[in-house]
Parts: C-alpha cells; sequence; structure tokens
C-alpha cells in the first residue's frame, strides 16, 4: 500500500467528518507505514495523535479497508523528526468548529418546531446562535427527556459555523467532558485539556446533571465556565433539570448556571405534537416515495402519544418503513396495529397526588395545604384549583376527589370546579394558570 491509497482515503473521509473537524484533525496527517495489519500515520503532536486515534479510528480503517488496504488497528502518533512549535495553537489547534460526537444534520432551526411550551428556548437560541449581543450568560435549557434540548445545541452549534466559520465552536456531552478530564489526568495532560475548553468561542455542554457529585470534574468545570464567562465567551448548558434541582452539584457552579438565562422546556402541547408529526411525514416523504397518512392518523397519535417528542418522531418512522414495506397509505387501523405498544405505554395514569403536587409547586405551596383546613385566599383558590383540574384530567368522582383533598363533601369539590369555570371566563390570570397546569400535567 502506498501514500496514494491514503490520499484517496482521506478525500472520502472529508466527507464522513465534515470540512470544518477534516480540516482540524484529518488532514495534518501523513501516510507513514503498514506494519502486519496496522496503519501508522504520522501528526503533528501528540495530541492531535491521541485525539484522533480515539474518535475517528473507526471511520479510517474503513475507508483504507475500502480501498483496498488489509488493516485491522490504527496507531497515530507524532513524528519526533517532524518541527513541533509550542505555541498554544499547535498543542490545541485553532480549529473553526469540533465535537465529540458529530452534530447531526436534522438538528436544525429550519427542522424545529416551535410552540407555545418552546417559543423561549427557540428565540434565546435563536439569538446566541445569530451572533447579537446578548444579555445572558450561559444559556441553560432544562426539560425532560424528548423535548428538544438537543437539538437547539446543535441547531446553535450548525448556525454559528455557516454563519462564522473561523469561530471557534465546541459542542458535547457532560459525560464527554468527563471523560476527558480523566483521561487528561491519567496521561498527566491536563494542560492540553486546559487549553483545548478555554480556547474556544462558544462551548456547549449537553446533559451537565451527569456531573452531579463528580466532584474532581465539576472543580475543572467550574474553573473552565469561569474562565470563558470572564473572556465574554458564550456557554450553552442544556440538563433534565434546572440548577437548583441537580442533586449533589456544587452550590457555586448552581449560582454560576442562575446568572444567566434558565429556560424551561414544557411537554409539547397537542397543536406542536401535531406540527411535529406532520413536519416527520414530511420529511420522511422524501425518502420513502409514495409515503401517505390516511386523514385523522396524525390527530389520534398527536393526542394519544404525549411522551415526549422523540417519540413522536420514531411513530412516524416506523410507519413510514411499514407502509414502504406493504406499499399502502396508513390508516387508522394500520396507526393502531403497528403502534399499539407505543400507544399502551404513552397512556399516562395522572394521579389527583400529581395535581396536586404540580398545583402546590405553581403557587409555592405545601402539599400539606391542600388538605388543611386553611381557608385564606392565597391557600383556598389554588386549593380549588387543584380540585378542579382533579375532575378535568382524572376519572375521579367527585366524593373520590373530596376524600382526597381532607376529607371534603362532593358539594365542595362541586362548588371548586364551577368556581374556577367562572374565574377563568372572568380573569386572565386564572385562564393562564389553568392552560399552565394542563400543559405540564397532560404532556
Amino acid at each position: 500500500m502506498t501514500d496514494g491509497t491514503w490520499q484517496h482515503a482521506k478525500g472520502v473521509i472529508a466527507k464522513d467528518v465534515g470540512a470544518h473537524n477534516f480540516k482540524a484533525w484529518i488532514a495534518p496527517l501523513e501516510f507513514a507505514s503498514v506494519e502486519g495489519r496496522v496503519l501508522h500515520l504520522t501528526a503533528p503532536t501528540d495530541f492531535i495523535g491521541k485525539w484522533v486515534g480515539q474518535n475517528y479510528q473507526d471511520v479510517i480503517l474503513r475507508r483504507m479497508t475500502e480501498g483496498g488496504a488489509d488493516v485491522t488497528r490504527l496507531v497515530c502518533a507524532a513524528d519526533s523528526d517532524r518541527p513541533v512549535s509550542n505555541t498554544p495553537d499547535e498543542v490545541a489547534p485553532r480549529t473553526r468548529s469540533r465535537s465529540e460526537s458529530e452534530l447531526d444534520k436534522r438538528f436544525t432551526f429550519d427542522r424545529f418546531v416551535v410552540g407555545k411550551s418552546n417559543e423561549m428556548a427557540h428565540a434565546a437560541a435563536r439569538r446566541v446562535a445569530s451572533g447579537a449581543a446578548v444579555s445572558f450568560n450561559p444559556l441553560f435549557l432544562h426539560g425532560r427527556v424528548g423535548l428538544g434540548k438537543t437539538h437547539l445545541m446543535q441547531a446553535i452549534a450548525w448556525q454559528i459555523q455557516e454563519r462564522d466559520p473561523e469561530c471557534r465552536v465546541l459542542y458535547l456531552s457532560a459525560e464527554q467532558f468527563m471523560y476527558r478530564f480523566v483521561q487528561a489526568l491519567r496521561e498527566k495532560n491536563t494542560m492540553d485539556f486546559k487549553h483545548l475548553f478555554r480556547s474556544v468561542d462558544v462551548l456547549l455542554v449537553d446533559d451537565v446533571q451527569f456531573i452531579a457529585g463528580k466532584d474532581s470534574t465539576q472543580e475543572e468545570f467550574f474553573h473552565t465556565f469561569n474562565a470563558l464567562v470572564n473572556q465574554g465567551k458564550q456557554v450553552v448548558i442544556s440538563a433534565d433539570r434546572s440548577p437548583a434541582e441537580i442533586s449533589d452539584l456544587e452550590e457555586r457552579i448552581t449560582s454560576r448556571l442562575e446568572m444567566g438565562l434558565v429556560v424551561d422546556l414544557h411537554p409539547a402541547d397537542y397543536e406542536l405534537r401535531l406540527g411535529v408529526l406532520q413536519q416527520r411525514v414530511e420529511s420522511l416523504g422524501e425518502h420513502y416515495k409514495g409515503f401517505t397518512v390516511e386523514d385523522g392518523v396524525l390527530e389520534f397519535l398527536g393526542s394519544r402519544i404525549n411522551t415526549s417528542i422523540r417519540a413522536l418522531e420514531g411513530a412516524v418512522t416506523r410507519l413510514a418503513a411499514y407502509a414502504d414495506l406493504l406499499k399502502q397509505p396508513v390508516s387508522m387501523a394500520h396507526a393502531q396495529e403497528v403502534l399499539s405498544d407505543v400507544l399502551r405505554s404513552s397512556q399516562k395514569k395522572l394521579t389527583i397526588d400529581d395535581i396536586m403536587k404540580t398545583t402546590c409547586d405553581h403557587y409555592n405551596l405545601r402539599m400539606s395545604d391542600m388538605t388543611s383546613a386553611r381557608r385564606s385566599r392565597t391557600v383556598a383558590r389554588p386549593r380549588q384549583m387543584a380540585m378542579y383540574l382533579s375532575k378535568k384530567l382524572t376519572p375521579r368522582s367527585y366524593p373520590e376527589i373530596g376524600r382526597k383533598f381532607g376529607g371534603r363533601d362532593h358539594t365542595t369539590v362541586l362548588y371548586a370546579v364551577r368556581k374556577i369555570e367562572e374565574l377563568i371566563a372572568a380573569e386572565p390570570q386564572i385562564a393562564e394558570d389553568a392552560e399552565l397546569l394542563t400543559r405540564k400535567l397532560d404532556g
């Protein structure tokens, strides 16, 4: 095998990893030799060699094998004969954009469906990606699994690198941050680690809850965060909970995260779920020719599958594969049959305790206030709201609801329901509270 095989493989690898990652990590590599079934490449620095070996070995070996090389292992190391500069940019190259995990091409702003439950998060992400001046740093996005946090994080990275190719953007998960830090400690190479993470213009860290309880990693994350913010670099963080709700997260980190803009992605309402389904059908229609869904099917799925955006997209993908294999449109009966397991798991069994807790959180009350005899408006009105929601969102009878609220009579519950219905029609604030609570509970 000659250098020509490697040069041909590099041309294909460029399409696999993207132009920015190729320029930063693959282009500087040079063919050295093949010994046995081991491919030897040289890199400008040990740091680049280790990074390539850990992140790009599989794609390099695959493309070399396709080119006729019989190789099963990669060794990529610095060549002692090559001049090595000690400048920081040589230790960790000034890459335009890089990520531990390749950015998903689907996760762009154009493909993000916006609704009431995520419009604030979308607007904040757009502002960061636009390069316009922002008054908040960091941007902290939180919400349960499958609501679009990762989509927005990667959309920011995509738009920034499109808008400004010279901007240094690093996207990775908190778990990958921890792995890299532990590896740097083991190899006594923390200076390269620090430079890599503190020389970027925008740092995006996904699922930061994973570093909670990891003392050394939290220490390094704290200093990295401070260094970037003090330099005026933008930081974007995501988690499944708000900073204050992440247990075992150091108080100083919580404080730093809360000093920016904290945005909650709420569960998708019906309109947003339907929009996601429609977009997914349109997108898959480009790959599955003739993929059609009969009237009423998407509306049915939007009302029944309310666990996450990811579950909605997965359901449509399954239907598209079904339609492609059987060469027929998806009917209501087909959808119910193919997605029977999804529909069963999506049937959320909402309890009165769930409603009481969510209502208490919204009005900043204790659970004991729901069953107490207190009649002050600050307690009585939220209690009536919880009774109203219990009747609206569960199949429980008035007597059953009354018993859960401290043994109250069914007529008390009936009065509460009617009172809240009247207030919803007359007072915008009550209507807004009812809508928000319903969205949280019915999501």
